[in-house]
């Protein structure tokens, strides 16, 4: 069952379709924006199946989303399941840990924002924020206040540090922005923080795809020289044979010549 078709028992179409998950995202995360901002909410993710809808709820401080005994979390499914018209079982919310908070921009919004309600310095207050996303391994990060940040007149301030890719694929993919307004006494105060994300192969601190200006030059492979080995000495070849006329009788050996018995006396000199 879709979640656009809980509280309606007939099918969208699928332009209605698309606009009605939009909206039920929209109001979903409005309401634990609201609800879970002490908590360091830092987004949600619907997942449909055939037989439910679950909701991933995203934050720094899971067990107090969860609650004492999962009340809480319980109280939040009960509140989603009557507004948006689900059966019983039909929907299950889940709450997930942040693995790095300093590269999630909603968590840093957040925190920036509690800062500013405690009454820190506007400066001292970003400049804190920027050094704790650098030390988490960010490429960059950018922080813009606005509002009427000190007298009456209302002005704006930006802090960045490190790498920021705006334009693009790479600054859909890589960048990880998040707005929040801030209620003050003298009126309301607008954050942007926006953090460049490291490149991760494994894609879990960033994305796996690389930049498009990543060029990795490869080192050169070693050329393989042979050894050359002496010349072994071997025997010369034998001569060839002599040509012989026909119809003399070859050569005969020495060694194959008969013994002829020599006389004594010729031996003897006489």
């Amino acid at each position: 069952e879709n979640i656009t078709m809980a509280s309606t028992g007939r099918k969208l179409s699928t332009k209605r379709k698309f606009v009605a998950d939009g909206v039920f995202y929209s109001e979903l995360n409005e309401l634990l924006t609201s609800e879970l901002a002490e908590d360091g909410y830092a987004g949600v993710e619907v997942r449909t199946t055939p037989l439910r809808t679950e909701i991933i709820i995203r934050a720094t401080r899971t067990q107090n989303v969860l609650g004492e005994k999962g009340q809480r979390i319980r109280e939040l499914t009960s509140v989603v399941q009557k507004r948006f018209g689900f059966a019983d079982g039909a929907v299950e919310l889940y709450a997930e840990r942040v693995q790095n908070r300093g590269l999630c921009a909603q968590a840093q919004a957040e925190s920036l924002k509690f800062k500013l309600l405690g009454g820190l310095a506007v400066r001292r207050a970003c400049y804190g924020v920027v050094r704790f996303v650098m030390e988490a391994s960010a490429k960059g990060v950018e922080v813009i206040v606005t509002g009427k940040l000190r007298g009456q007149r209302a002005k704006a301030m930006k802090f960045g540090d490190g790498y920021m890719i705006k334009t693009g694929h790479a600054g859909q993919v890589y960048t990880d922005t998040a707005v929040r307004h801030v209620l003050m006494r003298q009126g309301v105060i607008g954050i942007k923080v926006a953090i460049m994300l490291p490149h991760d192969p494994k894609g879990v601190q960033g994305p796996k795809i690389p930049l498009d200006d990543a060029v990795t030059i490869l080192e050169p492979k070693e050329d393989v020289v042979p050894i050359m080995r002496p010349p072994t000495t071997m025997a010369p070849p034998p001569p060839p044979p002599a040509l012989v006329p026909e119809g003399v009788p070859p050569p005969m050996d020495p060694a194959m010549a008969p013994e002829v018995e020599m006389d004594p006396n010729q031996a003897a000199g006489f």
